[in-house]
């Protein structure tokens, strides 16, 4: 395979590289057109489209990059619609679905670091293509660029009034402006320099208390990542908000770079994860919306999911860590809501992606609606399920691919029988390994498929005995 090509991988969702050393005009150049021929080549039989959706996030050049998207595509013979400003990744996989293109490409790195950006690809029917498109885009990538054919034309879209009115169809969008109107519910929204910028202003007003509005390519030095290490900001402007005791409920939503991922913080300045929102959302919408159908979850996801679902007699179904295999089952199965770990919730009543805005409205709904503040809410939750367990997760650099080979081929030839003193019951592989230990407790140890990273999760009784499992999983992998 040509150098060139060689370092296009494309992971979870998307191909990823640092800006002007792995991402570069030349190489996009030579992965789009690919990407519109599978696009074409999977979803044409059931579209009858040559159009392609092309949109991009705030990073540093990336309406730059976009265009070089669409210049290459309509080189081999697509049509391209180009966004002409920044929008949420989700904005672009409805307008894919709604104006009956072929697929989109995002130029976005996600929640990443600012040196990062990337290439999302979205399928006809509005979400990430599954691993066997990406897998062909790959295989196609040492055949070089398709033939030059009859240029296709470039027309510019605006994709933010489709989309907010799709949104807005589906919550009752009257009452939370009211709440926030009247001042029963003030709400702070940390868009992270990110694609969210304006969003829920252009749905709920501008009441609205964006934060982080600007836009920063390198994310204040962090990362546009929903983790409470990169949300110093939202965190003081709340408590400044508590001590002025202005009464009613508060909450800040968090918004990752390309607006696909949510956290959320309560009014008493606690960090909520998706761990805690996808079990609120799962009671609001079945309590509230009379919603029914399937919860899909990944393997990395907390056992109190499940629990909910059964006190509304829902079933679970479980996948690999990476949303397009949620999506993926949202296309075969009726689903209420599919979520993970690391933010991405999506519904079934809508398309099959994550979608922060929409989840942030849900959010907003279940607290106008409830008349709780969050963290009340997922308490109560945790009484009603029986559940008050604790969860972190961990992010170990190894020293390089060789390492995390070896690691690898300890856990097939000497798989672990017993992890910070306790047994061993089970062991899911469905992605990377899942210890299920003897107090029910679990440990699951996961690979990054294109860096050397390991990802470790634990969930237990305690805080304290989920540090001293994690602490332990490290100690493994250092001794290998």
């Amino acid at each position: 395979m040509p150098v060139l090509a060689s370092s296009i991988k494309f992971g979870t969702d998307g191909w990823r590289g640092v800006i002007g050393d792995e991402f570069t005009f030349e190489r996009l150049a030579l992965v789009a057109p690919i990407a519109a021929k599978v696009l074409f080549d999977t979803y044409n039989s059931t579209v009858n489209s040559r159009t392609i959706i092309v949109g991009y996030d705030r990073r540093f050049m990336a309406e730059d990059f976009a265009r070089a998207v669409a210049d290459s595509v309509t080189k081999i013979g697509f049509d391209v619609l180009l966004s002409e400003t920044f929008a949420p990744t989700p904005a672009f996989s409805w307008a894919a679905k709604q104006l009956n293109a072929l697929g989109a490409l995002v130029i976005t790195a996600s929640h990443n670091p600012g040196k990062y950006l990337g290439l999302k690809v979205k399928g006809a029917f509005g979400g990430s293509v599954p691993p066997e498109v990406t897998h062909e885009i790959e295989a196609l990538l040492s055949d070089g660029v398709p033939p030059p054919a009859t240029p296709g034309k470039i027309e510019m879209f605006n994709p933010w009034g489709s989309y907010c009115q799709e949104l807005e169809g589906k919550v009752d969008i009257a009452k939370i402006r009211e709440a926030i109107n009247s001042g029963k519910l003030t709400v702070f929204a940390d868009v992270m320099h990110g694609a969210a910028s304006g969003g829920l202003a252009m749905l709920l007003g501008d009441q609205v208390k964006e934060i982080n509005s600007d836009r920063d390519p390198l994310f204040g030095g962090g990362a546009p990542e929903p983790l409470p290490k990169y949300m110093k900001r939202l965190f003081e402007v709340m408590k400044t908000h508590r001590e002025s005791n202005q009464g009613g409920l508060a909450v800040g939503l968090v918004f990752d770079g390309d607006c696909d991922r949510i956290a959320s913080v309560d009014g008493e300045g606690n960090f909520l994860s998706s761990q805690v929102l996808i079990p609120i959302l799962i009671d609001h919408l079945t309590l509230r919306r009379d919603f029914q159908g399937e919860i899909v979850k990944t393997v990395s996801g907390s056992d109190l999911i499940p629990r909910v679902a059964a006190l509304h007699k829902l079933s679970v179904f479980e996948t690999a860590v990476g949303y397009k295999y949620i999506a993926d089952r949202m296309l075969v199965s009726q689903v209420l809501i599919g979520g993970e770990e690391s933010g991405g919730i999506g519904y079934g009543n809508h398309i099959p992606e994550r979608d922060a805005l929409l989840s942030a409205l849900y959010v907003l709904e279940a607290i106008v609606e409830s008349k709780l503040d969050l963290g009340d809410y997922y308490r109560y939750l945790q009484e009603q399920a029986d559940f008050d367990w604790a969860y972190d997760r961990i992010d170990l650099p190894l020293g390089s691919m060789d390492v995390r080979s070896r690691l690898l081929q300890q856990l097939e030839k000497e798989p672990l029988t017993e992890i910070a003193g306790l047994a061993v019951i089970d062991c899911q592989t469905i992605d990377g390994y899942k210890f299920r230990l003897a107090d029910n407790s679990w440990l699951m140890i996961r690979f990054s498929g294109t860096e050397p990273v390991l990802r470790l999760y634990c969930e237990a009784p305690t805080l304290e005995q989920v540090h001293q499992t994690l602490a332990w999983a490290k100690d493994w992998a250092n001794s290998v």
